[in-house]
C-alpha cells in the first residue's frame, strides 16, 4: 500500500542535507527563479498567468534536473522551491505538469496551495485524479484540493483514494470537509457494499471517513445579548 507523501523540506532542512555541489546548484537556481519573477513584476499590465504558455524561462529546466542534482529524495522539495521562488505562473505550472514525469508532476501538484493561483489550477488536479498512478493521485488531494474542489469532485477524489489503496491520511482537512455529508456517507455504504458482495475486504480507511461523515457538525452557540 502506498504512504502518504512526505512533507516538503524547507530550505534550511535541505541545506543541512545536501552536499556542497547539491548546495551550489539549488543557490543559483533559486537565484534564477528568483530573478524571473522579479522580471515579470517589472512589466506593467501584463499579468503573469497570462504569459506565453510556449516561452520556458531558465529556471523550469532546472525543475526538471532538480533529482539528477539534488538527489531524488530531495526532488519534490527542490521543484517545490522553485516554483515558490519564481512565484510560477499557471502558465509555467501546466507547462511543466502537462510536459513533465510523473515525479515532476507529483511536485506541481503537492505545491499548487502556495502558489497564488485561486482555482485556475483545478484542471490540473482533476487530469491527477483520473490517473492510475497512486503517487499523484495522494498528491492532488492535498490543501489545494482541500480549499478549491467542489463537494461533489471532493467525493469522488476520497472514493478514488479508496478504490486505489491510497491512504486517506494523504487527504488534507478529510475530518473537516467530511463531517456531516450525508452524500458522502450514502456514497462510502454504496462502496462498502459492492465490496462485500464481491467479497472483497471492506478498507479500514473506509471506516475512518465514515465516522467523519456521520458525525453532526458542531452547532456555533447562539449570541447572547450583553446585559
Amino acid at each position: 500500500m502506498l504512504t502518504s507523501p512526505d512533507p516538503l523540506r524547507s530550505r534550511k532542512e535541505l541545506d543541512a542535507e545536501l552536499g556542497g555541489a547539491a548546495r551550489a546548484w539549488l543557490d543559483e537556481a533559486l537565484a534564477e527563479a528568483a530573478h524571473d519573477a522579479a522580471r515579470a513584476a517589472t512589466v506593467p499590465g501584463t499579468p503573469r498567468a497570462e504569459a506565453s504558455p510556449y516561452a520556458s524561462p531558465p529556471w523550469e529546466l532546472r525543475y526538471a534536473a532538480a533529482g539528477r542534482h539534488c538527489g531524488p529524495e530531495h526532488a519534490d522539495s527542490v521543484r517545490s522551491l522553485l516554483l515558490v521562488e519564481a512565484r510560477a505562473p499557471l502558465s509555467s505550472v501546466t507547462r511543466l505538469y502537462e510536459q513533465g514525469t510523473a515525479a515532476e508532476r507529483r511536485a506541481v501538484l503537492l505545491t499548487l496551495h502556495l502558489l497564488d493561483l485561486g482555482d485556475t489550477a483545478l484542471p490540473l488536479v482533476e487530469d491527477a485524479l483520473r490517473a492510475n498512478d497512486t503517487r499523484l493521485v495522494a498528491a492532488a488531494v492535498g490543501p489545494y484540493a482541500a480549499d478549491h474542489l467542489d463537494p461533489h469532485a471532493w467525493r469522488h477524489a476520497v472514493l478514488k483514494c479508496l478504490f486505489t489503496e491510497v491512504p486517506v491520511a494523504a487527504v488534507a482537512r478529510l475530518g473537516d470537509r467530511a463531517r456531516g455529508d450525508a452524500e458522502l456517507a450514502r456514497m462510502l455504504d454504496d462502496f462498502a457494499a459492492e465490496r462485500t458482495v464481491a467479497g472483497r475486504p471492506v478498507p479500514e480507511d473506509l471506516r475512518t471517513v465514515l465516522g467523519h461523515a456521520r458525525r453532526i457538525p458542531t452547532a456555533a452557540p447562539a449570541p447572547t445579548e450583553e446585559s
